[in-house]
């Protein structure tokens, strides 16, 4: 038996069903965490799923992932992805990040139990001017949302098992036009802001 915390405020929109797989039309209006809960429990009702129906942020944030194994970030935004890093240096707890936009996904792990791997700022630093750019604007091949968090489940079930090699310090990309994959070495930045002092 396993334990899978889920934390999001948003309600379940018609928008979500060609790419969030977990939701039917009969969830529309529900809240995603509760109607998350109960697709999951029906495939596996010995996992223990927790909903949390808000977005976590500050000391719940930082409590949470100190009593987590593996964080996932399922998110679609910057700052959230930023607080979860922000919380996982923090705890030194292995973070599984993927994303997708239009017809690009990319997964990769940061292991910060380990000294020497890059943190999520190291790559995308918290004051780059990065122009953010919604799912909801700009739009996301919907298959990607699936490849990537298989990806992610894939990279979490084998932090978990302690099997095999993770993506730490590679950033696996997804070009789906091409259907090429790409892989690239990423490395810890010494001048940091969230994780050089650890």
């Amino acid at each position: 038996m396993g334990r899978l915390t889920l934390a999001d405020g948003d309600l379940v929109e018609l928008t979500n069903l060609q790419r969030q797989i977990l939701y039917r039309t009969d969830s529309l209006g529900a809240p995603k965490v509760g109607a998350a809960r109960a697709a999951l429990n029906a495939v596996n009702p010995e996992v223990e799923v927790i909903p949390i129906a808000k977005r976590l942020q500050g000391e719940d944030l930082l409590e949470l992932v100190s009593g987590a194994d593996v964080v996932l970030d399922c998110s679609d935004n910057f700052a959230t992805r930023h607080a979860l890093n922000r919380a996982c240096v923090a705890h030194a707890k292995p973070l599984v990040s993927g994303a997708a936009m239009r017809f690009d996904a990319q997964v990769t792990v940061f292991d910060l139990r380990t000294p020497d791997a890059p943190c999520y700022a190291c790559i995308f630093p918290e004051d780059a001017q990065i122009e953010e750019v919604q799912c909801n604007v700009m739009g996301v091949f919907a298959p990607l949302t699936g490849v990537a968090g298989a990806l992610q489940a894939m990279e979490a079930i084998k932090l978990l098992a302690g099997a095999g090699a993770s993506l730490s310090g590679r950033l696996l990309i997804l070009e789906a036009k091409s259907a090429e994959w790409r892989t690239v070495r990423v490395k810890r930045d010494p001048a940091c802001a969230i994780c050089s002092a650890r």
